[in-house]
């Protein structure tokens, strides 16, 4: 589909300049454009690309002389990846899923599908499920029993949703996510070994046989609005209450939220994370990839914890965090540092033993 540079810029709140009514169908990097594609130069480095390619507009800073070079119109974006967000929306025609339910779905008669609601191929509805007004469901997607997708939610190929799993407005679930699994959590009989050495940091009293006993799952999940999660990320069931995640919080691929977790609003969730059972992360929190989040744990409004970061204690508000154990960034670059400095450290110790002796412990005292 054409769009044309007015139509863009007035979707992405940008002023423009030259030829408004120019059409084009996509945008490219600029060395790559073609002269039916919006080139992307938002920094005056990437202006060279323009020459190496067919571009005829572009979206670039503000400020730049656009006839110089070689362009009938521009875009100015004051800031680039914002008006990124705009563009992609505009450009993105979304997943071909046909209006109405596919021949070749089942869903249970007991479960509501709202006006416009678009169901794709081998999709599964549980009893008493209720599917939003336009929401689209992709292929092989499962809704469980008692179910509840907002209106206008976006539920990708290979999805499952559990029971009583609640899912707000514009939610988009990337393929393969799994929401509303059961909970990991189990206990034995007796005082386990992992209950003994958490409360005496490592001194076991004997090992002894241990055999584990589920906790089922009676919780749910709570999605907000405008959450997003991402391919093959999980969230699990609460025990009594749902686990929940707050509107507008985005999630990457392949994380896993435990049972009982509650994640604020607006926090940004990377790739790899792991938030362990009953963690409660405040709002607008952001934890990089790979991060963890011990069980039990409070993380405050507005923390920004470093790829890698193991959160092991709770963590006030607004502190940004990085390392294993987490620590606050500056001291944790300073141990670094340290930590690099520590060979040739013990090359100057070991160099002082041999020309002045070892300590006794006479001299230790």
């Amino acid at each position: 589909m054409a769009h044309s540079i007015a139509s863009i810029a007035a979707a992405i709140g940008a002023p423009f300049e030259g030829a408004g009514e120019l059409l084009v169908e996509g945008a490219a990097e600029p060395a790559f454009a073609s002269a039916h594609q919006l080139a992307l130069a938002t920094n005056p480095k990437y202006a060279e690309g323009l020459a190496q390619g067919q571009a005829r507009a572009a979206l670039l800073w503000p400020g730049a002389d656009w006839r110089a070079l070689g362009l009938q119109a521009a875009i100015f974006a004051p800031r680039g990846r914002l008006a990124m967000a705009g563009l992609t929306r505009k450009l993105d025609a979304g997943p071909a899923i046909a209006p109405g339910i596919h021949a070749m779905t089942v869903i249970d008669a007991s479960a509501q599908l709202g006006p416009g609601a678009a169901i794709g191929p081998f999709v599964s509805i549980g009893a008493g499920a209720v599917i939003g007004a336009r929401a689209r469901i992709a292929a092989h997607v499962s809704i469980g029993a008692g179910a509840m997708v907002g209106e206008d939610a976006l539920i990708l190929e290979g999805v499952r949703v559990g029971a009583r799993v609640v899912i707000g407005d514009r939610v988009i679930l990337q393929p393969g996510c799994v929401i509303g699994s059961d909970g990991f959590s189990f206990v034995t009989p007796e005082i386990s070994g992992v209950e003994e050495i958490r409360a005496t940091l490592g001194i076991r009293s004997e090992i002894r046989h241990q055999e584990w006993h589920r906790i089922h799952s009676l919780g749910a999940v709570v999605l907000g609005d405008d959450v997003e999660v991402g391919a093959n990320t999980c969230i699990d069931r609460g025990t009594i209450r749902s686990t929940k995640i707050g509107s507008r919080t985005k999630i990457d691929n392949l994380a896993h939220i435990a049972h009982n977790v509650e994640v604020g609003e607006d926090c940004l969730i990377c790739g790899m994370v792991g938030l362990a059972g009953s963690a409660r992360i405040g709002n607008r929190v952001v934890l990089a990839g790979q991060c963890g989040v011990g069980d039990n744990l409070t993380v405050g409004d507005d923390v920004i914890a470093g790829a890698a970061t193991k959160i092991m204690t709770s963590t006030p508000a607004g502190r940004v965090v990085l390392g294993y154990p987490a620590v606050p960034m500056d001291k944790s670059i300073e141990l670094q540092k340290a930590l690099r400095r520590l060979p040739r450290l013990s090359q100057r110790v070991a160099r002082l033993e041999d020309r002045f002796g070892e300590p006794s412990s006479s001299d230790a005292g």
